[in-house]
């Protein structure tokens, strides 16, 4: 197995940089207004047709994000959650998640954010993790830093699973994947396991506050902003398997390289 763990993200260039990152900050903050205004306000709950639930907010969002970049950018491709694919054959494309993490919405929890993503080619060239409630907005920059206003953010180095924190947002989820008996020991090794997931598991490794995060079941919209705001950080990126996380339906994000490798491991070990 390759424990080389090469970039996923493309390489941002200055113009890019000046151009976009702005952009994926109006983007956040029109998402975070009109989150703040459903939350806590019994927004309805439908369920999707995968038993996932959605509520007037994640298509709002959505929609808001859609219109301000077909009008910025009438020329980019969109992939978004809720309302799907437009112009996939563009050099550019955002990939769009309004609130990750819908179920901790509706619950009145506050560990949810919304993911926006910015593809040149098909790599992700952007990324950000946007917390709507505190107002946090953690940018990954493709072949740079990750940071969170003007501070670049780093993962901590923790080369022991026995030291480690572990996150995932599902337990039952990760206990019914194809790795669950291999998980099952490697959860109780760790110094600490805890259900801090979705987007916010990612945002607690690429700062530096976990060591590893994983997930089970996931889309391209859970996964492509997180891979240049992890990788930007100094952490690693793969599926489960080890294998490129932009074409998984799992994940594996971790703080430290040696960590990954060791934890790829025992995720193999049948």
């Amino acid at each position: 197995m390759n424990h080389n763990f090469p970039r996923h993200s493309a390489t941002l260039d200055h113009a890019e940089r000046d151009e976009f990152v702005p952009f994926v900050h109006e983007l956040a903050a029109i998402g975070t207004a009109i989150i703040r205004r459903h939350y806590l306000q019994g927004t309805a709950i439908e369920l999707k047709g995968d038993d996932t639930p959605v509520t007037a907010a994640d298509r709002r969002v959505e929609e808001v994000m859609r219109l301000l970049i077909a009008q910025r950018y009438p020329d980019h491709g969109i992939l978004g959650e809720e309302y799907g694919m437009q112009r996939p054959d563009a050099r550019y494309r955002w990939v769009l998640d309004p609130i990750d993490g819908t179920k901790a919405f509706v619950s009145n929890c506050f560990i949810f954010g919304t993911l926006i993503s910015l593809l040149r080619d098909g790599r992700p060239i952007l990324g950000a993790i946007a917390h709507p409630l505190t107002g946090h907005v953690l940018v990954g920059l493709g072949g740079g830093p990750t940071l969170l206003g003007d501070r670049v953010m780093r993962t901590r180095r923790c080369a022991r699973l026995e030291d480690a924190t572990l996150l995932t947002t599902s337990h039952w989820e990760m206990v019914d994947h194809r790795v669950g008996p291999a998980f099952e020991p490697l959860s109780r090794r760790a110094r600490l396991y805890r259900s801090w997931g979705d987007c916010h598991g990612y945002f607690q490794v690429a700062t530096g506050g976990a060591d590893l995060m994983i997930d089970p079941v996931l889309k391209s919209w859970d996964i492509c902003a997180l891979v240049p705001v992890i990788e930007g950080a100094g952490g690693r990126v793969t599926g489960i398997d080890g294998g490129d996380p932009l074409t998984a339906s799992d994940l594996l994000a971790s703080g430290d390289p040696s960590l990954h490798a060791e934890v790829l491991r025992l995720l193999a070990t049948p």
